[in-house]
C-alpha cells in the first residue's frame, strides 16, 4: 500500500502511457493493485486496476540486497 510505481506499457485507451507514475491505493488479489495517477496538483487523473507485472516500484533510498 502507498507504493510509488512507474507503468510499463503504454495504455492509451486509458489516457496513461509507460513511465507514467501512481501510487498503489489498493491490494484487489495477489498481484492485483487499484493504482491512482495524479498531477502535480494532486489532482486524479486515472485510478486504473493493474497487475503486478505492468508496474515497477520506486525506491527513493538505497536497496539493501541480501
Amino acid at each position: 500500500m502507498l507504493d510509488v510505481v512507474a507503468l510499463l506499457e503504454d495504455l492509451p485507451e486509458e489516457g496513461v502511457y509507460r513511465g507514467q507514475v501512481g501510487t498503489v491505493v489498493e491490494l484487489l488479489a495477489p498481484n492485483v493493485f487499484e493504482v491512482e495517477f495524479s498531477d502535480n496538483s494532486g489532482n486524479t487523473y486515472a485510478m486504473l486496476t493493474l497487475k503486478a507485472e505492468h508496474l515497477m516500484v520506486l525506491h527513493y533510498e538505497p536497496v539493501k540486497v541480501a
